[in-house]
């Protein structure tokens, strides 16, 4: 089949080069020059494992390219994707949805023109409920429909969980357009992949839903760390405890640091603002404690961090381990571990940042913060060191020989992912979230 994905960013390029991958022929949209150029290339303008020898593959065999005409892609293919980005508007929770408006209405032309009978324009970007009742007011072309397949990708696994998805969601308006998702992801249903057809609410609600659910499971975790570091429990214990029962289970019940990124944050502030403007606020009200209690973390993480400096960051030299907001990703938007590196610069520290992948998105970011390539160097003389994204690098550092490059051995790993007898038995002292017996 035909297909184009409009917005190539970090959903539309992994989704574009899936596709081609699954044997379609797919056209990929972006405004931005830039990037077309760079994926035509073969360069993901991400970190993303096994996308770049995907995309390089599937451009060779002639099977993807892309263009910055949205003209061209109605031309192209009767099916469109849109994968372009709803960020959390300036003035509220709400999603803005500015630039999935503008690719319906840059759209609609060349699809009355190419004259393609039953022309599919599909959602995948996280939208509020109601959005694609409204899209198809606006598109306002004979013989097209709205439909809508969120996706669930996870950043450092997104070409597995695209290639090989735990559900695929499709909500359509007519049986026609369920049969035209059902040949585009017949590979992927094939190996066995399901399939859920519902209506376009239904399934934008299951993206806001999930992403909710996510958070609250990791936020509630969160809030039992808080009453394990006043009443002096393990909250590690206590995680797996609760994780051992079958209805709970053990994902998303990691306490540390918090969520962030571009999706949780923004997806359950959304959903709330959404609620509230169809007369349901209530209904979700609990979504602004998950949201308070997820950023109070930060805040906490620095408390830890001054605890071990005596009380004041003034003047302390910090090594912040991790700028990603998560591993496997060079995404730093709305990440934890600078939020919290920049908060503690805040009070006056000199703080040095290391991460694998993520250095250069966070100097555009945070460039008041001090960056190494390396950790022992950025580990050199510290008085604190923050453990703040849990890379699988840092589980593998030795503490001895870390040791005797930092000024004073001090560590908060506010993921609570190392090992903390290790670090205890070669001299460290040790601070991590709903663990109050390590200090």
């Amino acid at each position: 089949m035909r297909l184009t994905v409009i917005g190539t960013g970090y959903v539309g390029a992994v989704h574009a080069a899936c596709m081609a991958e699954a044997g379609h022929e797919v056209l990929g949209v972006d405004v931005d020059e830039e990037r077309v150029a760079a994926l035509a290339a073969g360069h993901p303008p991400f970190h993303e494992p096994g996308l770049p020898a995907m995309l390089q593959r599937t451009v060779a065999a002639g099977a993807l390219r892309f263009t910055t005409s949205l003209d061209e892609a109605a031309r192209f293919a009767d099916t469109h994707f849109i994968c372009v980005g709803t960020p959390q508007r300036p003035d509220s929770g709400a999603a803005d949805l500015r630039y999935v408006e503008a690719v319906v209405d840059g759209l609609a032309p060349g699809l009355r023109e190419a004259g393609h009978e039953g022309a599919l324009v599909v959602g995948k970007s996280t939208v509020p409920v109601g959005t694609a009742d409204r899209l198809a007011a606006r598109l306002d072309v004979p013989g097209a429909e709205i439909a809508w397949n969120p996706e669930f990708l996870r950043e450092g696994s997104a070409v597995q969980d695209t290639l090989r998805p735990e559900r695929i969601v499709a909500g359509v308006r007519s049986a026609w357009a369920e049969e035209r998702l059902r040949a585009v992801y017949a590979p992927l249903t094939a190996a066995g992949a399901p399939f859920i057809a519902t209506d376009t609410v239904t399934a934008e609600l299951v993206k806001v839903a999930s992403n909710s659910f996510l958070a609250t499971k990791i936020s509630f975790i969160n809030a039992m760390a808080e009453i394990c570091d006043v009443m002096g429990g393990d909250v590690l214990t206590l995680a797996a405890a609760m994780g051992g029962d079958s209805r709970i289970g053990p994902s998303f019940l990691a306490p540390g640091l918090g969520f962030g990124g571009s999706c949780l944050p923004k997806d359950i502030r959304a959903f709330a603002a959404r609620a509230e403007e169809i007369g349901r606020g209530e209904s979700v009200a609990f979504l602004r404690q998950v949201d308070e209690i997820n950023t109070r973390q930060r805040l906490r993480t620095v408390a830890l961090a001054e605890r071990l400096t005596g009380g004041s960051l003034e003047g302390r030299d910090v090594a912040v381990l991790g700028a990603a907001f998560k591993p496997g990703s060079d995404d730093v938007r709305d990440s934890p571990a600078l939020a919290v590196a920049e908060a503690v610069r805040l009070r006056g520290a000199r703080v040095r940042v290391h991460d694998p992948e993520a250095i250069d998105n966070a100097r555009a970011v945070c460039p008041d913060l001090q960056y190494a390539l390396d950790v022992t160097k950025a580990c050199e003389q510290a008085d604190v060191v923050l453990h703040l994204t849990e890379w699988p690098q840092y589980r593998e550092l030795d503490p001895a020989a870390l040791a005797t490059v930092v000024r004073s051995p001090a560590l908060v790993d506010a993921r609570n992912t190392l090992d903390a007898p290790s670090w205890r038995s070669a001299g460290w002292r040790l601070s991590a979230p709903g663990r109050p017996r390590l200090g």
